[in-house]
């Protein structure tokens, strides 16, 4: 069904029904912000599952658009590289920055084995323990009876000390933490003109201080977290020699720890109050909130590709991929493909197999942190829960302008303790 309502209001961007395919491009940053990005991808997923875009600001591009699709693509790493880049675009040669989710087979995995541990099975029962107590302090410091930014004082907060846990990183100074995340994403997935030397001057400075905490852990026995993991790895102990190597895979654990989270922890808030009778489930039934967690991060799609390169000419649903094509899954797409989701545009707490999604992509690359993820949502709403009647939204919520991350600059919200 056609958007008409907002397109009519949102002059700047077209209906995508309107558009000739051959021209059609979903990698403008404005489709998103603006939220109008679903109704593009239901047309590429009815029309042209499989589409070549042949010119964008990022040069040209396939989007895999179907949720098995994007499976049969993300799980081919023989056939589709993620080395160097994993975004739709390209790094100049001399900013890219090495990390192991941009890299191939045995490298990749020789340096997510060195950090894995961090986010094991048997660390969540410890973990659990601290996110608790400090969603409890966060929640309860809350202002009462004002409008507040929930982005502000609950997801990035939260998030923000959940990484300084993981990197064991100086308390006081956590607030660097998504900072850096921010500037590290902005100018490789927005559509908007960046200071890249202000940029690299941050990222600089962000390697110069973990480059302290790197020769304090080495000299140190081993630790439970990123930094200890990586300086005392066989495999890993000499990636400070190799400073653009390190740069890039602190980014790659500060940005997967730090936007993904932040943002389902706001969505949660915003689709509930769009969806008051989920809420109303929620409030009557607790138990509900581990598959609503499920529901939060296939609904919200915290990143919304991924990007891959064809090592080699490939036949695929019919077209050429040709070798050195850049190719794009959109998980934002899969997890609303109608052949795969029952009613997949809708927000439905307890659905059934809600962890049936793409958000944490396939193979290789899962998502190495996503029990944690998971963990700090469920937390989060069963103290929800214990304090508060209600969250409400007190206006329209505010995307961020990006074609990666899905996320929100402001959530206003209003909490009405019990």
């Amino acid at each position: 069904m056609k958007e008409e309502s907002f397109f009519e209001k949102e002059n700047s961007i077209p209906d995508p029904w309107d558009l000739p395919l051959e021209t059609f491009d979903v990698s403008k940053a404005e489709i998103f912000e603006s939220n109008l990005h679903g109704e593009y991808f239901r047309r590429l997923r009815k029309e042209s599952p499989v589409h070549y875009c042949p010119d964008s600001q990022f040069g040209p591009f396939w989007s895999i658009t179907k949720f098995h699709d994007i499976v049969a693509i993300d799980s081919d790493h023989k056939r589709f590289s993620s080395d160097t880049n994993i975004v739709i675009g390209d790094a100049e040669p001399e900013l890219v920055t090495p990390m192991f989710i941009a890299m191939d087979q045995p490298k990749h995995d020789v340096q997510r084995k060195a950090v894995q541990p961090v986010v094991a099975p048997t660390q969540l029962s410890e973990l659990e323990v601290i996110i608790r107590q400090r969603v409890g302090n966060i929640l309860d410091d809350l202002p009462e009876n004002e409008e507040f930014n929930w982005v502000e004082l609950v997801s990035k907060e939260l998030t923000t000390q959940m990484l300084a846990t993981l990197f064991d990183f100086p308390f006081e100074d956590r607030h660097l933490l998504p900072y850096w995340s921010d500037v590290a994403t902005t100018s490789e997935t927005v559509g908007i003109e960046v200071d890249m030397n202000k940029r690299q001057e941050v990222l600089q400075e962000c390697l110069a201080y973990f480059s302290k905490l790197w020769h304090q852990r080495a000299a140190e026995p081993r630790k439970f977290d990123f930094i200890s993991m990586f300086a005392h790895g066989e495999d890993t102990k000499d990636m400070i020699n190799d400073p653009m190597e390190f740069l890039g895979n602190l980014i790659l654990l500060i940005v997967g720890g730090n936007d993904t989270t932040r943002n389902s922890i706001s969505a949660g808030v915003v689709e509930l109050n769009r969806n008051p009778k989920e809420y109303e489930k929620l409030m009557s039934d607790s138990s509900l909130i581990p598959n609503m967690v499920s529901e939060i991060i296939r609904y919200q799609t915290p990143l919304g590709h991924m990007r891959r390169t064809a090592l080699e000419d490939v036949e695929f649903k019919g077209h050429t991929i040709r070798k050195g094509d850049k190719v794009v899954m959109w998980y934002v797409s899969g997890n609303r493909d109608e052949e795969v989701i029952e009613n997949p545009d809708a927000f439905i707490i307890d659905r059934n197999k809600a962890r049936h999604h793409l958000s944490f992509g396939f193979g290789i690359h899962r998502c190495m942190g996503n029990r944690v993820g998971e963990m700090q949502l469920r937390i989060l709403w069963e103290e929800i829960l214990k304090r508060f009647d209600r969250i409400e939204m007190m206006g329209e919520p505010q995307r961020v302008l990006s074609n990666f991350v899905m996320g929100y600059s402001n959530v206003p919200v209003r909490v009405h303790k019990k």
